[in-house]
């Protein structure tokens, strides 16, 4: 049964992949800003991680000073109790003092560890911001390049789309045509508009063309 269901899980997670893949070539931008957003809460995440790590520090160097201070304070009173006498009131500030250094021991290694831990995730941290920035500037250049393509895309189509040039010198032929047609109406109506008085006047012409002259 478990090995069944580790099949079933590496065919979705194969399919899964495929899937991706398959969005990844088709468009790489979109997969570029999803990774983006993911690795944007990545480091949002860390960097949560490190101001509570901070914190845990200071915590960790409150309670180091705080129990050497009690250390201190406890072996300056078992030497004065030792001085007056009191050998059991200067035993028990003996063990106190003896309970506060051990814990200031490990306190001190802890805080040790803490800033070790904080200096190794601030560089990771670092780390994934410049790697974030990177990104950034990656997608950019992708837009960039796409932008180019696409616009090259529509110029070649322009240049060399004989369909696209045959259509505007098509469009252009009947703009021509269009204005040839107003061309001639316009002048249709200007010689109907004049015609009758022209013809008047070649009438008048004529007719003293024939008339004879008297001497």
């Amino acid at each position: 049964m478990t090995n069944l269901f580790t099949r079933i899980k590496n065919t979705v997670l194969a399919d899964l992949n495929e899937a991706l893949d398959k969005k990844e070539r088709k468009d790489p931008i979109a997969m570029l800003n999803q990774y983006l957003r993911e690795c944007e809460l990545e480091t949002e995440k860390v960097r949560k991680l490190l101001e509570r790590q901070h914190q845990l520090k200071d915590r960790f160097n409150a309670e180091y000073l705080q129990a050497l201070e009690m250390a201190e304070k406890r072996s300056s009173q078992a030497e004065i109790a030792q001085k007056a006498g009191e050998t059991e009131l200067a035993s028990f500030a003996s063990q106190e003092q003896n309970q506060y250094a051990e814990r200031a021991s490990r306190l001190k290694e802890a805080l040790a560890n803490a800033a070790k831990q904080q200096d190794e995730l601030e560089h990771k941290y670092e780390d994934m911001k410049h790697k974030l920035k990177d990104m950034h500037i990656r997608r950019l250049e992708l837009m960039g390049r796409e932008n180019v393509s696409r616009a090259h895309q529509r110029m070649d189509q322009v240049i060399e789309n004989d369909a696209y040039s045959d259509k505007a010198y098509s469009k252009f032929s009947e703009i021509e045509s269009y204005l040839d047609k107003i061309e001639n109406q316009v002048n249709s109506s200007y010689y109907r508009n004049t015609i009758d008085g022209r013809i008047a006047e070649l009438e008048k012409e004529l007719k003293k063309q024939k008339t004879p002259s008297i001497s």
